[in-house]
């Protein structure tokens, strides 16, 4: 892995993975803790509309992404807030909505589209150095959001009654917080694809949370779990010649089905304990 960051790309690739990890931490961590884990993959999923709305339209792709994915967190968090018996339906048809629109954009968009496939699969590798600032300015945009705002977004995670009687603005807050979802969602389709963008955005912080009480500290350990899997998963990539997105997601996945052998080797040894303890009085 060393003597592959004499390459410009793998420097990229490299640079590219740490960056998207620290929005994964974040914002991952909150996707968790308020379990809108479909929400999210619905999100990932409409922002294809942006990318073929964007060839159609003659722009840049990531730009129609970044457009429609905020279209698109803002129409289904409000489906979620305000429709919740029926949200999954509705967040359902917004996905298909969104990825239809966007293959049939595509579809009337005359040549050959070089880089679509990245976009749904990741392309790590291919990462420019424009994508890489745009992603570095995402990133302190989601950061001074939520450390303006981190005591009202605890507060509507954990408790939203408490938080409205309080006068915090729930639903405002709810839906920036889907918006930062779409903008994370964004960056991370060039690294590991729309398919896969939801493993990277909860796996890192579904582990965090099993295993330390404090939501700062489960966004600082999944940031680093992002990190570790992004590096390894890249490492293995180059040296097995396989696509570096699916290698990132399966690093991920083995790590998370370890996660749950150790929280319930942990759980069996706590209850050992206490079933020991009027023994030994």
């Amino acid at each position: 892995m060393i003597e592959a960051l004499q390459y410009a790309f793998m420097r990229n690739a490299l640079l590219a993975g740490i960056l998207v990890s620290i929005a994964c931490g974040i914002i991952g961590t909150y996707v968790v803790v308020n379990r809108i884990v479909f929400l999210s993959g619905g999100i990932a999923h409409a922002a294809y509309g942006g990318i073929g709305l964007a060839y159609f339209l003659g722009l840049p792709p990531v730009w129609g992404a970044i457009g429609f994915s905020l279209l698109a967190s803002l129409g289904m968090g409000w489906a979620q807030r305000k429709t919740r018996q029926r949200a999954d339906t509705l967040i359902g048809v917004m996905w298909a909505i969104g990825m239809a629109f966007g293959i049939i954009l595509l579809d009337l968009t005359p040549g050959y589209k070089a880089d679509l496939m990245s976009y749904l699969f990741g392309s790590i590798l291919a990462v420019p150095t424009g994508d890489l600032i745009l992603m570095a300015v995402l990133d302190g945009l989601i950061l001074l959001v939520v450390l303006l705002l981190y005591k009202e977004l605890l507060a509507i995670s954990f408790d939203e009654t408490f938080a409205a009687v309080q006068n915090v603005p729930v639903d405002a807050l709810y839906l920036l917080l889907v918006c930062l979802i779409g903008l994370t969602v964004v960056m991370m389709m060039r690294v590991v694809g729309l398919i896969m963008v939801i493993a990277l955005l909860t796996i890192p912080a579904a582990i965090s949370v099993q295993w330390v009480p404090s939501l700062r500290r489960a966004m600082v350990l999944a940031a680093g779990l992002a990190i570790l899997f992004s590096v390894v998963g890249l490492g293995i990539s180059y040296a097995l010649n396989l696509t570096s997105g699916a290698s990132i997601i399966m690093v991920a996945g083995l790590a998370y089905l370890a996660s749950l052998v150790g929280v319930r080797w942990r759980a069996r040894k706590a209850a050992s304990r206490f079933a020991l303890t009027p023994l030994q009085e």
